[in-house]
């Protein structure tokens, strides 16, 4: 059905669309799918159909529910849409978990909760299971905080989550006290202390706000024939980024009027560790037949040659939708393809480049930097620091004002320098039992004797106050070292050092792998530090040379070079775009495993790539990547051929063959197709006959009850078995 277009307000809308956006605006009625290339306008057309539902249909913006992915991108639609239509309630112009929250406040007296609710954010989430830790008597070396934090989601979004809603609906919370009460495994007891700490606070979490609910509207019906009558329209922002739970709420709300509008980009479904699955937008005209679908496929980002490469990257994947963007903007632009022998020379030729641009009038700040991990960005900063190039670095801090990064050489600092401030940073890194009360009595007595807080804790190590804690450990490992460092190579101080303060082992017990890589960079930095200063090299040496980067204030410098993630730009864009790093085993990732996976990894490269307006970057280093693999150029550079991209130099003929083997070889291990099926008797080279009882498609693998084995086994496709 489409609307009236004749009156004014029809044609001022429309005036400035092109056909796919219009026919997107005025196509009101029944479930219309949206496939929205990069940058072909979807934020524009979602508010412009908003604005043509209000103005020119005549509906209240009460009877709209408009939701997007974050709260900066629905107050950025509000400003859009009251531009189109003037000082409006704008209330349903919100986030899935905003929204779950307006519910909730009407509603959530039907399962007996408060409309006062507390929402639960990660800080008090933590702190609630710190104080179920310290109930139970569990400690870090029971379970980490991160375990217990990751199995408290499993939990309310598995199958068993209507019981936990009627264990907190509970006014007395007798059927909870009984789980908790009768609770043996360790998992369980925490959760059920949580829900009963949670249902002291009348807390939420973020979890609970959409399963509370779902639950609401799944049981009762009142309720949800309220809100299916009050939204009569409902649009959703990003669909290709839904998870369960946000796409049965979509369902459920258009069950009345039927009218629900989706707009997302397949090729753009970055986010499945978060519960995305591209199969809701691609599936979503199965489940409605009646469905119409319009591809938005006008790109007016970027100029010819960005476009014609992303395509020819894309295209690699299975499982989309069928669709090249097609450039609108006048030129051709740049895809440029350039390969380093070092790390050194990759980031020496980017930084060159910036400079490049600016001496031909670019900004700083029309310039972007994205990889795949946090970690690449290191040697690139030392290069902009050298070049003075200033940057800002978005989604995290600076390499070197990195919490890890900042502890580890307080650490360093602490041994040949004693200060109070590296003293107060790294005392309790890790938990050492000097808490706030110990602090400040060695604070007291550091003033009253003139010393260090370092003395203090030596001259009282004896003292009551002082008993019960690691503190004489810490002592005797910063004196061992104090005596020792001048004789030692920084690299090798720095390897004991983080072994002995329990400092690495810490950050492994808390299964932080990003901050494991950062320290990792760190060693190597130390590492090239020492080789380019020569034998004579001193940690005071090293840490004044390191000063230059931790005491560098870019908070107040506006034009500067932008540095994140692939994932933190998703949404952005800018003139001019590098995508650094691009290797095997960073990106893609060393983890992949399945070909789902592959092709996320291949989607983000796109994303990455669409972020480029004018001129994009792609550049690699040879060198060896944590795990001891070489650093092969990425698959991503052959998928986008050679035809479409300026090679600034050639790729030995020798290294293209040895990367393609690489390459081969590795695909052939992710797609390898399972050769049994679930009951199927076989026989494995060590274990024995089994049978298979399960098969774990994700990462391809049998699950096999072997006869001669106590427990199932995770077998891999790639195994040698045979049938029995």
């Amino acid at each position: 059905m489409f609307f009236d277009m004749s009156n004014n307000s029809a044609d001022k809308l429309l005036s400035n669309l092109n056909d796919q956006q219009k026919k997107a605006v005025i196509t009101t009625e029944g479930y219309v799918r949206v496939i929205a290339g990069a940058g072909s306008g979807k934020t524009r057309v979602i508010a412009h159909r908003y604005a043509y539902l209000v103005d020119v249909a005549g509906i209240s913006t009460k009877n709209i529910l408009c939701v997007t992915f974050t709260n900066k991108a629905a107050n950025e639609m509000k400003k859009r849409i009251r531009s189109l239509i003037g000082d409006a309630d704008l209330g349903l112009i919100c986030t899935f978990h905003s929204f779950c929250v307006q519910l909730l406040r009407e509603d959530c007296h039907v399962v007996q909760y408060p409309s006062r609710f507390l929402v639960l954010d990660e800080d008090d989430v933590e702190s609630i299971l710190k104080g179920c830790f310290e109930n139970l008597g569990v400690t870090s070396k029971d379970l980490t905080i991160q375990a217990a934090r990751e199995n408290v989601i499993n939990y309310k979004n598995g199958k068993m989550y209507p019981l936990y809603i009627e264990m907190l609906s509970d006014p007395k919370m007798e059927l909870l006290n009984e789980y908790r009460n009768n609770a043996t495994d360790l998992m369980d007891k925490i959760f059920y202390e949580y829900l009963y700490t949670q249902r002291k606070t009348f807390g939420l979490d973020f979890d609970d706000l959409m399963n509370f609910t779902l639950y609401i509207l799944d049981t009762d019906n009142n309720v949800k024939e309220k809100w299916q009558k009050r939204l009569e329209y409902i649009m959703v922002d990003e669909f290709q980024d839904v998870s369960l739970h946000q796409y049965l709420l979509a369902e459920i709300l258009s069950g009345y009027h039927k009218n629900l509008f989706v707009v997302g980009d397949p090729d753009q479904v970055i986010y499945t560790w978060r519960g995305a699955n591209v199969e809701f937008i691609l599936n979503f005209d199965k489940r409605h037949p009646q469905c119409k679908t319009i591809i938005m496929d006008q790109n007016y980002r970027s100029l010819s040659k960005i476009i014609t490469a992303s395509n020819s990257l894309i295209r690699k994947n299975r499982f989309r939708i069928e669709k090249d963007l097609k450039a609108v903007r006048n030129g051709e632009g740049q895809c440029v393809y350039f390969h380093a022998k070092t790390q050194h020379e990759e980031a020496d030729w980017i930084s060159n480049q910036i400079i490049s641009l600016q001496e031909q009038g670019a900004k700083f700040s029309d310039i972007a930097i994205l990889y795949r991990a946090h970690y690449v960005s290191r040697v690139i900063e030392e290069s902009f620091v050298r070049k003075q190039i200033p940057y800002t670095l978005y989604s995290g801090i600076e390499f070197y004002r990195r919490k890890e990064i900042k502890d580890v050489l307080s650490y360093l600092r602490l041994i040949c320098r004693g200060d109070d401030l590296s003293f107060l940073r790294v005392i309790n890194e890790p938990k050492r039992g000097i808490g706030k009360k110990r602090i400040k009595y060695l604070q007291e007595y550091a003033e009253e004797h003139n010393c260090s807080l370092l003395t203090a804790l030596s001259e009282n190590i004896d003292n009551a106050i002082i008993k019960g804690t690691s503190a004489r450990q810490f002592l005797d490992m910063i004196d061992k070292f104090k005596a020792t460092y001048t004789q030692m190579t920084i690299s090798d101080l720095l390897t004991e050092l983080l072994e002995a303060s329990g400092y690495e082992e810490y950050l492994r017990v808390s299964g932080d792998e990003d901050r494991l890589n950062n320290v990792a960079e760190l060693k190597q930095a130390v590492y090239e530090f020492e080789t380019t200063a020569g034998e004579d090299v001193t940690l005071e040496d090293y840490l004044d040379h390191i000063a230059l980067f931790t005491n560098m204030d870019k908070e107040d410098q506006k034009d500067t070079v932008k540095m994140m993630t692939a994932h933190s730009a998703k949404g952005l864009e800018f003139p001019f775009v590098f995508v650094t790093g691009m290797n095997e085993g960073i990106f893609p990732s060393r983890k992949i495993n399945t070909p789902e996976e592959l092709e996320e990894e291949r989607r983000l490269a796109y994303v990455a790539m669409t972020r480029a307006k004018d001129k994009l970057f792609l550049t690699d280093s040879e060198g060896i990547n944590y795990d001891g693999s070489f650093r092969y150029p990425s698959r991503f550079i052959f998928n986008i051929e050679k035809a479409n991209l300026d090679y600034v130099v050639e790729l030995p003929q020798e290294l293209v063959d040895d990367a393609k083997g690489y390459i081969q070889a590795n695909e052939e291990m992710i797609f390898c197709k399972e050769k049994f099926k679930v009951n199927d008797r076989i026989v494995h080279p060590i274990f024995g006959p089994g049978v298979i009882v399960d098969i774990d498609h994700k990462n391809s693998c049998y699950i096999i009850k072997f006869e001669n084995v106590n427990t199932e086994r995770k077998i891999s496709f790639r195994a040698s078995l045979s049938a029995e």
